[in-house]
């Protein structure tokens, strides 16, 4: 029996590794063009290849690591997917610059037909007619400049309310989570926009719209990982989460499916006014240039309302925790927008932003040194050369946006929270500034076609709520505990690993309204 037994480990073992061999290391015919001329790489391991390097920190901070040792421009392997990271603007710059349109798709491509995992999301479809399309209904309907004045007054009557239960916050002497407070005023700001009302509270609308989206940032994770396996293994991991995709899709297509049909009831042959009804208007036009679905349709709002409002809640987090850390930038903030609004007046308001440079360079700053992506990914639709290196077609590109922001080439005391460096310099030629710009050391939002389309209204949303909570209130943190500025990465953004909890101190006896008294 012994024998026996010793005998069926050693078949075992056999059978193992000829199965490691074909699920990680056969490479697919044809595969080993180019390779030679890859970017330099660090020794990898077996079945994982370098995924040991990324994961004692937070992915940018190991890939910002690696680049000091292997250059800006490095390739890596994880598990069977080769990938190029891009560490440098001047890199950046080249790419972009030659080959923008061969890199402007993402991957990983859809798994499935579901709802939350198929090919129908604006964020991850490839470079084509459905992109082209619904970018332009967006910028025509709600991300333009146009569409965003049109709107304005949704977001300032959103801000009067986040102001106000502050104020009743301060009142009762209780402390404030900010990422909360940022997440109802961009949650129901996006939705108002998109479908002309916010979600209720009351219902539970509004909470299971966060639930959904809490358990989404769970299960991507999940696929992102299994999409970086070699096609038969990740089947079967796609295979072991198919029930919860499923579960997902179904409470996204429950939700949007509702709203959808409450716009249809209230079509009555008018101009469509928000984006909801020019989409839908879209779908039902049997003549349209792009026939786009309801699918079409559900996954973009889910786009914009997750998407939106985890990055602005936590770009605004980072921002009052760097302010409040810094009481020098907090006194000339706060200088600037009393001088140009007043303490006792009125609130600030979104056209006040232009004239408000200090505000404006903060907002700047702090995207800078925490962005809400820290790492873009790419897909090169065709090989081609950058420098001496061969890219080949089909490699996953990761840009480390946090490592170019912080690129000491570009950057005085990169790691440093310095918003003067935003302020116009009079010393500087304009040639130099064009070529600090054209660099691309400045992406928080990405780069290229596919960087994002939802920048300014993020501007906007992060500098009137910025400006309002230092306007309107003084700031303790509770227990008087010092602001912690460590990273962790939850989601796909950027957060604080021990975000401050903050007791606000009303600076005016009077509330502010956002009308001129």
């Amino acid at each position: 029996m012994t024998m026996v037994a010793y005998q069926n480990c050693f078949m075992f073992i056999i059978f193992f590794s000829f199965l490691c061999y074909y699920l990680f290391f056969k490479k697919p015919s044809g595969s080993s063009r180019g390779f030679d001329d890859l970017p330099p790489s660090p020794p990898s391991l077996p079945i994982i290849g370098h995924l040991h390097l990324l994961l004692s920190t937070p992915t940018h901070k190991s890939l910002q690591k690696l680049s000091s040792n292997y250059g800006p421009l490095f390739h890596l392997r994880i598990f069977n997917i080769p990938m190029v990271i891009v560490s440098s603007a001047s890199v950046a710059y080249e790419i972009f610059k030659a080959h923008d349109a061969d890199i402007s798709s993402r991957g990983p491509p859809p798994i499935d037909d579901s709802l939350f995992a198929g090919s129908s999301s604006f964020i991850s479809s490839p470079y084509g007619d459905h992109w082209k399309f619904m970018k332009k209904v967006l910028v025509l309907k709600l991300l333009g400049a146009q569409a965003l004045e049109r709107s304005r007054d949704v977001r300032t009557d959103e801000l009067e309310r986040v102001y106000s239960r502050l104020l009743d916050k301060a009142r009762k002497e209780e402390s404030v989570e900010i990422i909360k407070e940022v997440i109802n005023l961009t949650n129901n700001s996006i939705c108002r926009m998109i479908i002309g009302r916010s979600c209720s509270e009351e219902n539970g609308e509004a909470e299971r719209v966060r639930s959904v989206a809490s358990e989404s940032l769970a299960l991507g994770k999940k696929i992102v990982l299994g999409s970086l396996l070699r096609p038969r293994f990740k089947n079967l991991v796609m295979l072991l989460i198919k029930k919860e995709i499923m579960v997902v899709s179904n409470k996204f297509d429950e939700l949007f499916e509702r709203i959808l049909v409450e716009h249809e009831k209230k079509q009555d042959g008018h101009q469509e006014t928000d984006l909801m009804e020019a989409l839908l208007a879209a779908y039902g036009d049997d003549k349209a240039g792009y026939k786009i679905t309801r699918e079409h349709i559900k996954t973009l709002f889910a786009d914009l309302l997750f998407a939106g409002t985890d990055a602005s809640a936590q770009a605004a987090q980072w921002a009052m925790a760097e302010i409040i850390k810094n009481p020098n930038v907090l006194k000339r903030l706060r200088e600037e927008i009393d001088c140009l609004v007043g303490q006792g007046t009125r609130l600030i308001h979104e056209t006040d932003l232009p004239n408000l440079p200090y505000l404006q360079a903060v907002v700047k700053e702090v995207l800078r040194l925490h962005p809400p992506g820290t790492v873009f990914g790419r897909i090169s639709q065709k090989g081609f050369r950058i420098r001496e290196f061969y890219i080949p077609e089909e490699t996953s590109f990761a840009i480390n946006v946090y490592a170019i922001m912080r690129d000491p080439d570009y950057w005085e005391d990169p790691d440093e929270f310095k918003p003067e460096r935003f302020l116009q310099d009079s010393s500087r030629t304009v040639e130099e500034e064009e070529r600090r710009e054209q660099a691309l050391k400045y992406i928080p939002f990405g780069g290229g076609r596919r960087g994002c389309p939802g920048a300014n209204l993020a501007y906007v949303f992060l500098g009137t709520a910025v400006g309002m909570m230092v306007q309107g209130f003084d700031w303790r943190i509770k227990g008087g505990d010092k602001v912690i500025m460590e990273e962790t990465v939850l989601g796909l953004s950027l957060t604080m690993a021990h975000p401050p909890k903050f007791i606000p101190v009303a600076r005016t006896a009077s509330p502010l309204t956002s009308k001129c008294s």
